[in-house]
């Protein structure tokens, strides 16, 4: 089989293009980019194709980098392909930055311009041109650093581009139409159709993992294994990805089982097997940051650690400015502004009868209403509540808690704290600072949702009743 049936069946069999796809190949002058360049200029009509080509100059080799884009430039005006060059200079924006790797920041500049770029000329896929010998590095790399299934995957023939700002509606994508063939085999093919290409002598340096892999590492396991090593890496890599998916549709479906609309529910995670565990919290975290970066191992697991055996409220935080809260069997995600945000001020309200209250803090309207006896029905919950209103002589209020509130819990002689409840009843700290508390006069009488005071209990001698009933207050959905 040629390579341009190898690179077509590869295509194929990954549902690459779309009929009339539009798409930006990324080319670097290198033989490998220049090779692809070629085999979709060869394969546009199969699938109606719109090509574009772009070349980012990093600004590190002076004039063989400029000869690079002058040779990307000449190559795409004899194929009739539109051309993109951005020049950047990588030393300098290193040196802004005060950090980062020199690899991880030309990547970042990269993606980025493509992306702008796809979303300007209205390009749905970009084109890169790793190979199975890629693959095969980037597997042993993420190994040697000690990832889990997904970096052992290595990469996707097609990912949604990550981290680049992209509008939703663009669906842009990265294809890797090469990443089944051989560098040598892109090496025959140039060779063989007398195409010219461009060599960048940084690939040479082995200060980068990368280079040191492709260059020192791999040919020694080559010799000592056998040479068809990286195809054996790139076959692992796909077996991998193909576990990786399974477990990952089975983490999303167990998630939705633990979810809550506070949060998730810590009693079922902690069922799940660790390695589920582990999954599922990456997933929950990755929906609600938008990403993993930052997040490694030990953080997973102390956050696990934080879950099954910390304070019954308690929270932990995690890169990039968010931390994991736990109350008693709820666990929520937030930014750490956000939680500060969330110890509520203290407030205090004046409650007339035949109103409603509107409690911002607590997310409640109180609607307050006088009765005449005997009650329709006992209320059903501490949502609700009826008192003896027939004297009207008190002032009614509503504030949040304070320390040293005490009440009268109904049937009982008694006073008890509040505290003391909210422990009982396992009331969550961001819940109790803003939960309003009901006082006739100076004595607390009603707790919304958890308790309501034998105080001014209605009877039969009632002439008149107040009642009471806490209402969440519509959350407005953007």
């Amino acid at each position: 089989m040629g390579i341009r049936s190898e690179v077509l069946t590869f295509i194929q069999r990954h549902k690459l293009f779309s009929h009339g796809d539009r798409v930006l190949v990324a080319v670097s002058g290198g033989p490998d980019s220049v090779a692809m360049l070629h085999l979709l200029h060869d394969l546009r009509e199969e699938f109606a194709l719109h090509l574009e080509v772009a070349h980012l100059q990093h600004g590190i080799r002076g004039e063989e980098a400029q000869a690079d884009a002058r040779f990307v430039a000449e190559l795409a005006e004899k194929l009739r392909l539109p051309f993109h060059l951005k020049e950047v200079d990588l030393p300098r924006i290193k040196s802004a930055a005060g950090k980062g790797n020199l690899e991880g920041l030309a990547r970042a500049e990269r993606y980025g311009f493509f992306a702008a770029l796809a979303r300007e000329r209205k390009l749905g896929k970009i084109a890169t041109a790793h190979t199975r010998d890629d693959q095969a590095e980037t597997v042993l790399m993420w190994f040697l650093r000690g990832s889990g299934l997904k970096g052992l995957g290595g990469m996707s023939a097609v990912r949604q581009l990550d981290g680049a700002n992209i509008d939703a509606a663009c669906r842009l994508t990265v294809i890797r139409p090469c990443l089944g063939v051989s560098k040598a085999d892109l090496q025959q093919y140039l060779e063989a159709s007398k195409l010219g290409f461009r060599l960048d002598r940084s690939n040479q340096d082995p200060s980068f993992l990368r280079n040191w892999i492709r260059l020192t590492l791999m040919p020694q396991l080559k010799e000592r294994m056998d040479r068809h090593l990286p195809s054996r890496l790139a076959q692992q890599a796909e077996l991998i990805q193909d576990e990786d998916g399974f477990l990952a549709d089975l983490a999303r479906v167990e998630l939705d089982r633990i979810r809550s609309p506070e949060g998730i529910n810590r009693g079922p995670l902690l069922l799940y097997n660790k390695a589920l565990q582990r999954r599922l919290l990456r997933l929950w975290i990755q929906e609600l940051r938008g990403h993993l970066r930052g997040l490694d191992f030990q953080h997973i697991d102390a956050l696990l650690a934080l879950i099954s055996d910390g304070a019954p409220q308690s929270r932990l935080a995690i890169p990039g400015g968010w931390e994991l809260v736990k109350e008693y069997e709820t666990l929520r995600l937030e930014r750490r502004s956000q939680s500060v945000g969330r110890w509520c001020a203290c407030y205090s309200y004046e409650l007339q009868a035949g109103e409603d209250l509107r409690i911002q803090e607590a997310g409640l309207t109180i609607q307050a209403r006088e009765i005449s006896p005997p009650l329709p029905r006992l209320p059903d919950n501490y949502l609700e509540a009826a008192f003896d209103f027939t004297s009207r002589s008190a002032n009614l209020t509503m504030r949040n808690f304070r320390h040293g509130d005490r009440f009268q819990p109904l049937g009982m002689a008694g006073h008890k704290k509040v505290k003391e409840l909210f422990i009982e009843k396992r009331v969550p700290l961001s819940v109790r600072a803003s939960l309003p508390l009901l006082l006739f006069d100076d004595e607390v009488v009603w707790i919304p949702g958890y308790a309501r005071s034998e105080v001014r209990k209605v009877t039969s001698e009632s002439k008149v009743i107040l009642h009471l009933k806490a209402v969440p207050i519509p959350r407005v959905i953007c």
